[in-house]
């Protein structure tokens, strides 16, 4: 039998190594990143692939995804953890939980904040992107973004597989997905920017990915529509030092 060169063979073992490390999480400027949409869309990677309570309650931390097996959303805002589950068409259930675990996410470390409010003449989703893009221009890493405030309506969802299904396509990966209605009230918005990581943590379409929850913490989920109150236009929090 051959010997391999003690040597190489340690670096062999060393590049396996990184490569899967790197599938797994990817460190940006500050943003972490944990598998990715794409591999749950299309490769049906519903399983966990980072376990909430060994990041979590930490002052300053934030981060989004859906938890294991599309059973329902995430989010880490300022430490905590919330999970929104549904319970049927109409009603869902918000708790605070540090045993989560999700198939893909993203998230950071962020406590200087610049604050503003919003131009009233941004309305929806697509208005905020643009203006966002517009204010981070010479940015060209991901970063976090919060905001605050009173909205007039927006539509949430809250992902819901069914047991034992497999995933193969973003159609089947959305099957049982719950939509929710909210009229004006008071939330907070947590939302992940980039422009280069579509199908990873963003879809496809957009640069950002956003989960909304209410001001009394009794409603949670994926941003899909917002309609902003024009007479008073929510406040937009960026991290210190970023764009203008």
């Amino acid at each position: 039998m051959m010997k391999m060169n003690p040597l190489l063979l340690l670096s062999c073992i060393l590049i396996l190594s990184s490569c899967r490390t790197s599938d797994t999480k990817q460190d940006l400027g500050g943003i972490r990143i944990v598998s990715a949409m794409k591999n749950v869309m299309w490769k049906g990677e519903l399983y966990s692939k980072i376990d909430l309570d060994t990041i979590s309650n930490e002052k300053g931390l934030y981060g989004i995804g859906p938890l294991a097996y599309l059973k329902g959303e995430l989010l880490i805002m300022d430490g905590t953890t919330y999970v929104s589950r549904v319970v049927s068409d109409s009603t869902m259930e918000v708790r605070v939980e540090e045993k989560a675990s999700a198939p893909f996410f993203v998230y950071t470390h962020q406590e200087q904040w610049k604050e503003s409010v919003i131009p009233s003449d941004i309305s929806n989703l697509s208005d905020l992107e643009e203006y966002i893009t517009k204010l981070t221009l010479e940015v060209d890493v991901p970063f976090v973004f919060r905001m605050k405030g009173t909205i007039a309506s927006a539509l949430i969802h809250i992902q819901n597989l069914a047991d034992g299904a497999t995933v193969s396509s973003p159609k089947e990966a959305h099957a049982g997905q719950v939509k929710y209605p909210l009229g004006e009230t008071e939330v907070d918005i947590v939302g992940f920017y980039s422009k280069h990581h579509h199908g990873v943590f963003t879809h496809h379409d957009t640069n950002f990915h956003l989960h909304l929850i209410t001001r009394d913490r009794t409603m949670m989920g994926h941003l899909d529509e917002i309609t902003f109150d024009k007479h008073q236009p929510p406040v937009l929090l960026l991290p210190e030092g970023l764009g203008h």
